[in-house]
């Protein structure tokens, strides 16, 4: 409590948002479209309204920036690509043009060095045939391999058939015939020998047909020519071979008289006859056998003079030369190794002959010294006609006045056009790379500028921050006067660092020296103090995070009423809240508006406290709200020094404080002062006298009001109906619930329908009662649980019928006694089972096996006996602190100091599991313990185990006198729990008949370790301590597994004990409640005949025995055990106080209790 001239120092006032989070997913809604905002909240600081005008003009500009930068990078990418591009293109069109050129002019060199070796041979013979005196046709050429040889390397094309054939008229064939048959042997021999074949003469004679001849379409017999037209048989060929062409075949007939019924090549004959140069026939395409490939030839005529000067107007063909060549060979050769891709169209201006099909035009493919015949077709790509390179290879200057209409005197050329892949060299994606680059180096550069931005954003937005914290302590924390003041003298100090923020530091100590305090009087304010009854002794059994989540579910919601109703919180001490109207701004109904905050706060304490103990455990509705006002002068201003806060001084302060000291919880208590300025304000109807006076330190007796709890309906209000309030039972001090008489009435100018003021079912939200808060609780915990197993697991949950009667077998034929074992085999986890567990949050247990949970828990809370002790909220409270110890085994290694920790503080997941025997790695293991811990005391009888033992009860016998009670709880709720509606929740907790032995095993165990009176149980858990933890005897020759299972059962079974008597090592008030409860359970069964000894004469004597030889011993093991961490300590220490608090009020207590049970019977009787 506050003493005469303590301070009280205020924080500044936060803006709360619409809605409280009370930490279990749970929130509250205080927003409401009829309540007003009071008007020291409504203006909105300069700063922020420059802010949000400037940062509106910023965005626009980064808007036109974003644009401008979108379309330079476009603009940039599409030019990079043009050019590069374009680039790419000149160099495959120059690429292609040197080569095609250099390919044609070397395919035209050599045809014309072709064209002069035939001619060199044609005029060769012509003297051969001239030295010999011979006439034609009768002409044979000697050494005619020789020649031929010759002329393959004149023309430079590689071997290839050539043959001699002379002009043979009708009047002479029968002579030719004859010299056919007479000179073919001679001339077979010398080109065998030359050859070097394996040919013989008489093998070649055979097959020479004695006569002029010609073979069909199909080449499948020799036919006779006409004997009445000319002929042009072939005489001598090379290569010889059988097989090949042999003399006789008539290959090219013709007739110079008359140009009729020509066929084959003739024409090219004619024209030949009309020109010095040779004719060419255009290529054929034939199977090549040698290479086993297509290709295309052609059959160069040369005419052969009688008469070696060819220009002589006489001049007479009397033969023709017959070159075959092959265009594979001529196009071979011409193109340097790398280069590929290059088509070469060899094209012809005579179309087809009407005896078969001649192509006009042929395609290869030229890929370095390589080239490939691709089609009999002109197949070059279309969309590069315009790189076309060409070359004429033949072009008679021949007379076609000559010719007939069927004749064609033809024009070969070659033209030359690059293919897909040859582009594909040159041209690549190199341009989409270029652009891709200049799109990055710009968005590189973008997300320089935008995290340039960003810091940039960072800075203002830090240093707006500041500047609203800063205007929230000016405009909020400080009243208006001093406001202005605090800033115009820091502002004078300041001198030349005027346009700096200003810093807290700024109105420290440094600014004490020379200038006068910051404070002002303000002789009307209403001071309010709201205290939480009950939480020193509620926090004692909660882990710290309970108690913040606590704490700042009620302060947050205290916040936003004080906001609402224009209050002013000035801080919070421990766990009483501060308040103040009338300040930073005067208000005239500042008492008015202090008894609205303090009655909204009241309901609003109740309404949350309801909703916590769903997530926050037993006892929490239990905390109440005792709250006291005082209106009155104080003194205010900046207390400077390290922290300079503003502080409030003067008697209004500690009277207030005195109002809420001596108030009772649920009660608001006010000082006549305060009455005063109600009933001025036509409020009177809000309070009553408090039926005596009370002793105020310093003040002596003063009279006092209660605040009546007001509350209005909302559709008798909308009507403006007149109600008059039942005031509340002065004497009513406990309870869980708050009578609030309501009837109509007419608030005149007190507007009363905030949706903070309404009212609330207090007895139960939403028709729920304490057990039910309980039950939901115990739900919403073991769903936890039995999500970490199913992670264990993997996820998996199958039905389990397959083992039903497994199940049923289990616990059968034994009594729970005989079941217990001194050493649980626990399951030990490896450690990738640890580090490869999925995450609890993201299971879902599924609708079904979570109400059934419900179920079975609301059943066993049925089961429980309405005893004073033994009964479902002491099971909850047993519960609450086994949770609290395996929530600190669990976090063992957070400042522990567990042994193995990593350099970095860390603790694995191995050595964690290790250093708790294994208990947090099975997350089976503490849903057990936690399960025991509900069903612990079910159908407890409220009597001992010797009493049951005494009477003869039918459990007593069943159970053969030992741990009646402990070994009943398990078997009833064991049926239940094996119940068939249950069998969904039952897959979630295990999954395998091992699973199921272990979960039956921790439960007995667990238990039966709660019958801390049977001495054999005693003395052997004595000896497992000794041998577990004292490290003698047989613990020597165990494996590790065995030891740990060992300890680990030892903990649970210690766990356990310390939870049933967890109220002895708690907060002094809650031992004392739960000691008074259960005195009453004994002393009631001593007065109902079920005890032989008055309870009430060893109490006292009792109670420091029972901690001397078991509580403060228990709470020791605890520390020994090395797993609890501050947990043991904290016991130890509250188990200490408990005691040492006992020997000097024990005796007194147990007069009061005797009294007040006394006093409950005659309650009862009348």
């Amino acid at each position: 409590m506050l003493e005469d001239g303590k301070s009280i120092a205020s924080k500044s006032a936060q803006t709360p948002s619409d809605t409280v989070s009370i930490g279990n997913g749970t929130t509250f809604d205080h927003s409401s479209a009829g309540s007003s905002i009071h008007p020291m909240y409504e203006q909105q600081s300069p700063e922020v309204t420059v802010t949000k005008r400037e940062d509106v003009f910023i965005s626009r500009v980064k808007v036109l920036v974003a644009i401008v930068l979108v379309v330079a990078v476009s603009a940039v990418a599409t030019v990079a690509f043009l050019l590069v591009t374009q680039q790419e293109l000149e160099g495959f069109e120059n690429q292609f043009n040197g080569h095609a050129s250099e390919v044609a002019a070397v395919v035209s060199q050599n045809i014309q060095k072709l064209f002069q070796a035939l001619d060199s041979t044609s005029i060769m013979i012509s003297s051969e045939a001239s030295l010999q005196n011979a006439s034609w046709p009768f002409v044979t050429i000697d050494h005619w391999p020789t020649k031929a040889e010759k002329l393959f390397e004149l023309g430079d094309i590689g071997q290839s058939l050539l043959a001699l054939a002379p002009v043979v008229k009708p009047d002479i064939m029968n002579d030719w015939d004859a010299y056919v048959v007479q000179k073919a042997p001679a001339w077979y021999q010398a080109s065998i020998d030359y050859e070097g074949s394996n040919e013989t003469v008489d093998d070649l004679v055979i097959h020479t047909i004695p006569y002029i001849h010609t073979y069909g379409v199909d080449m499948s017999r020799p036919t006779p020519i006409d004997p009445d037209r000319p002929a042009t048989p072939i005489w001598q060929s090379y290569p010889l071979k059988k097989g090949a062409i042999l003399p006789g075949i008539d290959e090219l007939p013709t007739n110079y008289d008359i140009l009729e019924g020509l066929q084959g090549d003739a024409q090219l004959v004619s024209a030949a006859n009309t020109s010095l140069r040779p004719a060419v026939s255009f290529p054929s395409i034939s199977m090549d056998q040698n290479i086993r490939r297509r290709t295309a030839k052609s059959t160069i005529v040369q005419p052969v003079f009688e008469q070696l000067d060819a220009r002589d107007e006489d001049a007479k063909v009397v033969a023709v030369l017959r070159w075959q060549i092959d265009w594979n060979v001529v196009l071979a050769n011409v193109l340097e190794a790398g280069v590929t891709g290059i088509h070469a169209v060899i094209r012809s201006s005579c179309q087809t002959s009407d005896l078969q099909e001649l192509s006009t035009s042929v395609t290869y493919r030229i890929n370095g010294p390589r080239s490939i015949l691709s089609d009999d077709r002109d197949v070059h790509d279309p969309q590069f006609d315009e790189m076309e390179v060409s070359a004429i290879l033949f072009d008679y200057d021949a007379d076609t006045s000559q010719a007939t209409a069927s004749e064609c005197i033809p024009r070969v050329t070659l033209h030359f056009y690059p293919t897909i892949d040859f582009r594909n060299k040159f041209v690549t994606q190199n341009g989409l790379y270029y652009a891709g680059v200049v799109v990055l180096i710009f968005c590189f550069t973008t997300i320089v500028f935008l995290v340039y931005d960003f810091l940039v954003k960072q800075r203002q937005r830090i240093v707006m921050d500041r500047i609203q914290r800063q205007d929230m302590i000016v405009s909020d924390v400080f009243p208006s006067a001093i406001r202005d003041r605090l800033y115009n003298q820091n502002l004078e100090d300041r001198g030349d660092h005027k346009d700096e923020l200003l810093d807290p530091r700024d109105f420290g100590t440094s600014n004490m020296i020379g200038s006068a305090p910051l404070a002002d009087l303000f002789p009307n304010t209403t001071v309010i103090f709201a205290d939480i009854v009950g939480f020193t002794a509620w926090s004692s059994a909660r882990e710290p995070s309970q108690v913040f989540v606590l704490l700042e579910t009620i302060y947050n919601a205290f916040d936003k009423i004080a906001y609402r109703h224009g209050v002013f919180k000035v801080e919070t001490v421990g766990d009483c809240y501060v308040a103040v109207a009338g300040l930073p701004e005067p208000d005239e109904e500042h008492a008015v508006a202090a008894c609205r905050f303090a009655r909204s706060c009241l309901k609003k304490m109740k309404e949350i406290t309801l909703k916590l103990e769903v997530s926050l455990g037993p006892d929490t509705s239990d905390l109440d709200l005792r709250t006291g006002i005082h209106s009155g002068q104080v003194t205010a201003g900046v207390l400077r020094g390290e922290r300079s806060r503003f502080q409030l001084f003067g008697d209004t302060m500690n009277t207030a404080a005195r109002m809420e000291h001596t108030g009772e919880r649920n009660r608001i208590q006010l000082t006549e002062a305060t009455a005063d300025l109600l009933k001025e304000a036509g409020l009177a109807r809000w309070i009553f006298p408090r039926a005596s006076t009370i002793f105020v330190k310093g003040k002596g007796n003063m009279q006092t009001y209660w605040m009546k709890n007001v509350g209005s309906k909302s559709k008798k209000s909308k009507r403006n109906q007149k109600s008059e309030v039942a005031p509340i039972d002065e004497t009513a001090k406990t309870g869980d619930t708050i009578s609030i008489g309501i009837s109509e009435y007419s608030p005149d100018h007190d507007s009363e329908a905030h949706d903070d003021d309404t009212d609330i079912d207090l007895a139960g939200l939403g028709g729920m009662s304490k057990t039910d808060r309980l039950v939901e609780w115990h739900v919403e915990s073991l769903c936890s649980m039995l999500q970490q197993i199913i992670a264990s697991r993997g996820g998996a949950v199958q039905p389990i019928d397959a083992f039903k009667e497994v199940e049923a077998a289990v616990g059968n034929g034994r009594t729970v006694l005989e079941e217990f074992v001194p050493i649980i085999e626990l399951k030990h986890s490896q450690a990738d089972d640890l580090s490869n567990r999925m995450d609890p949050s993201k299971i879902d247990i599924g609708e079904a096996a979570r109400s059934q949970l419900r179920k079975l828990l609301a059943t066993f809370a049925f089961m429980y006996k309405d005893n004073q002790f033994h009964n479902f909220e002491h099971a909850s409270h047993v519960t609450a602190s086994v949770k609290k110890l395996l929530s600190r085994i669990v976090k063992v290694g957070e400042g522990n100091g567990l042994a193995g920790q990593t350099p970095t503080g860390d603790v694995s997941l191995v050595d964690l599991a290790g250093h708790s025997y294994g208990i947090t790695s099975d997350p089976l293991t503490q849903f057990a313990v936690v399960f025991s811990a509900i069903i612990h005391d079910v159908d407890h009888p409220g009597v001992p185990n010797a009493q049951l033992v005494k009477e003869k009860t039918r459990n007593a016998q069943i159970y053969k006198n030992k741990s009646v009670a402990e070994q009943n709880s398990v078997d009833l709720a064991w049926e239940i729990f094996m119940q068939d509606e249950y069998k969904d929740l039952r897959a979630c907790i295990y999954q395998t008949e091992e699973d199921l032995r272990r979960f039956r095993q921790l439960v007995v165990n667990t238990v039966m370790a709660t019958d801390i009176v049977d001495k054999e149980l005693q003395a052997l858990r004595k000896e497992r301590w000794d041998t577990a933890f004292s490290g003698t005897g047989s613990a020597l020759l165990e494996s590790d597994d065995v030891s740990i299972d060992r300890k680990a059962t030892i903990v649970i079974e210690h766990l356990i004990q310390a939870s049933d008597v967890s109220h002895t090592m708690q907060h002094w008030h809650i031992y004392k409640s739960w000691n008074e409860r259960f005195f009453m359970e004994c002393y009631g069964a001593f007065k109902a005949g079920r005890a032989d000894v008055d309870p009430s004469i060893n109490w006292y004597k009792g109670e420091i025995g029972f901690f001397d030889f078991y509580v403060i011993p228990l709470a020791k093991k605890l520390d020994s055990c090395g797993v609890f961490g501050v947990s043991s300590d904290e016991y130890l220490n509250y188990a200490k106080g408990n005691r040492e608090e006992w020997v000097r009020e024990g005796e007194n207590i147990v007069k009061e209790l005797l009294a007040k049970y006394e006093g409950n019977n005659v309650k009862n009787e009348e």
